[in-house]
C-alpha cells in the first residue's frame, strides 16, 4: 500500500514531534548562583546577603516565575578564601550551569572568581570595592553596586577634613584594597591641609597586632585608619586601648558593626568612626527588605545582593537568550533605559510583560552603571560608637 503525503501534511506532522521538546526547554528552569561569604571574615554578612537574594528569587517563583520559567538558585560559601572561592565558582559554572553568579563579597574572592565568569560567559554580580576588578578584562561580564575604593576613599578624605584631621596613620589587612586606599587618602588629604603619615600591612591572620600599633603610634598621628575586617580589628582596638592610644579611630562599618561593639567594652571602641556607602532608607525595596531580614538596619551587602537578584531576574525576562551574554545585554536596559521607574522586581516583570520600558531602582539606590560595570553613585553614611 502506497501512502501519499502532502508537503503540507508533513510538515504539519513535524511541527507536532517538535512542539514537547520546545514546551519542555520553555519549562526548564533558569539556574542562578549566589556565591557569599556565609564563614570567615564575610561570616557576619553571608546569610543576610543570602537571604536577600532568597527573598526574590521565592517572590518570582510565587508569582509564576519568569516567561514561565521557575528560577533554580544554587547556593555555595566563599568560606572569604579565594581557594575555596574558586571551588565554589567551578561548581556553579561547571556543574550546575548558572548564568549568573551573585554577590561575592571580599575584594580577593571577587578578583579570584572574575576570571572564571567572564571564561564561560557568566554574568557576575559583586559587592567588593577594589578599583581593580572592574579594570580587569571582563568584557562587561561584572556589574559592581558597591562605589569603587576611589569614591569610597574620596568621600572618606572629606568627611577627615571636616573633622580636622591632620595626621593619619593606617593598619591595614593585607588585600587588594590596601595600597590603592593609602594612594586615594595621600593624594585627598591634602586638600584639607591632612597627611598619611605611612601604612603598616599586616596579616589578618594573626592574634596579636602589638608590633604594628607600637608602629602606628610612634607616627604620632591624630587618627589611625584601621583598615581590615571584622576579626583583626576586634583584636587591634584591644590594643588600641591597652596602648593608651586616646585619638581618632575610623574603620570601614564592615569591620566594625554592632557584633565587635557587642563583643568589647565601651571605652575600647569609644569614639570610633565608621563610614558605608547607606542604602536608600526612603525606598519602598528598602522597606521590603527590613521585613524579610527582620531588622530596621539591613547592611548595604544585603540590600546590594537583593538587587542582584532583581537585576538578574528583570535582565533575563527581556534578554535575546536566558543566558550570561543575554543577561549582560540587556542588564542596563532594564535599570538605566529610560523607562518607568520601579522598585519591585514582581511590577518590573508585569511592565515587561505589557511591552513596557522599566528603570529599576532597589534597596541599595539607584542601578545605573558605567560602561565598565561600576555603579555611578550613591549615599554614604557616618557613624560614631558612643557607649
Amino acid at each position: 500500500m502506497t501512502l501519499h503525503l502532502h508537503r503540507r501534511a508533513l510538515l504539519a506532522g513535524t511541527a507536532l514531534l517538535a512542539t514537547p521538546a520546545v514546551l519542555r526547554a520553555q519549562g526548564d528552569p533558569i539556574r542562578f548562583g549566589a556565591l557569599n561569604p556565609l564563614t570567615g571574615a564575610g561570616g557576619p554578612y553571608g546569610p543576610s546577603m543570602r537571604k536577600a537574594i532568597e527573598g526574590i528569587v521565592e517572590a518570582v517563583n510565587g508569582a509564576g516565575g519568569i516567561n514561565g520559567r521557575r528560577i533554580q538558585l544554587v547556593g555555595e560559601d566563599t568560606q572569604t578564601n579565594p581557594d575555596a572561592a574558586v571551588r565554589a565558582a567551578r561548581k556553579l559554572i561547571d556543574v550546575d550551569r548558572v548564568v549568573a553568579v551573585m554577590g561575592t563579597w571580599a575584594s580577593a574572592v571577587t578578583t579570584a572568581v572574575a576570571p572564571l565568569c567572564w571564561e564561560s560567559r557568566t554574568m557576575l554580580f559583586t559587592v567588593s570595592g577594589a578599583d581593580s576588578i572592574t579594570q580587569l578584562p571582563h568584557n562587561g561580564f561584572i556589574i559592581r553596586t558597591q562605589p569603587t575604593s576611589t569614591l569610597q576613599i574620596t568621600k572618606l578624605a572629606e568627611f577627615l577634613g571636616d573633622r580636622a584631621a591632620k595626621r593619619i596613620f593606617i593598619l591595614a589587612a593585607q588585600t587588594p584594597f590596601a595600597e590603592p586606599t593609602r594612594e586615594i587618602l595621600a593624594r585627598e588629604m591634602p586638600k584639607y591641609g591632612g597627611q598619611v603619615l605611612g601604612q603598616v600591612i599586616y596579616d589578618r591572620e594573626k592574634t596579636v597586632f602589638r608590633s604594628e600599633v607600637d608602629q602606628a603610634l610612634r607616627a604620632r598621628p591624630d587618627f589611625i585608619f584601621l583598615n581590615g575586617y571584622l576579626p583583626d580589628v576586634t583584636i587591634i582596638l584591644r590594643e588600641l586601648f591597652r596602648a593608651g592610644w586616646d585619638g581618632g579611630k575610623v574603620a570601614p562599618a564592615y569591620a566594625v558593626n554592632q557584633r565587635l561593639l557587642d563583643s568589647l567594652p565601651a571605652e575600647v571602641t569609644n569614639g570610633t568612626v565608621t563610614w558605608a556607602p547607606s542604602p536608600d532608607v526612603e525606598s519602598p525595596a528598602f522597606k521590603r527588605l527590613q521585613t524579610l531580614l527582620g531588622t530596621n538596619d539591613p547592611d548595604p551587602y544585603s540590600c546590594q545582593t537583593n538587587d542582584h537578584a532583581s537585576l538578574a531576574c528583570l535582565a533575563a525576562a527581556v534578554a535575546p537568550s536566558v543566558t550570561g551574554e543575554g543577561l549582560r545585554t540587556s542588564v542596563r536596559t532594564i535599570s538605566q533605559g529610560g523607562g518607568e521607574r520601579v522598585t519591585d522586581v514582581l511590577d518590573g516583570l508585569r511592565l515587561l510583560k505589557e511591552g513596557k520600558k522599566i528603570d529599576y531602582t532597589g534597596a541599595s539606590g539607584p542601578c545605573d552603571f558605567t560602561d565598565n560595570g561600576d555603579i555611578l553613585t550613591c549615599p554614604f553614611r557616618y557613624e560614631i560608637a558612643e557607649g
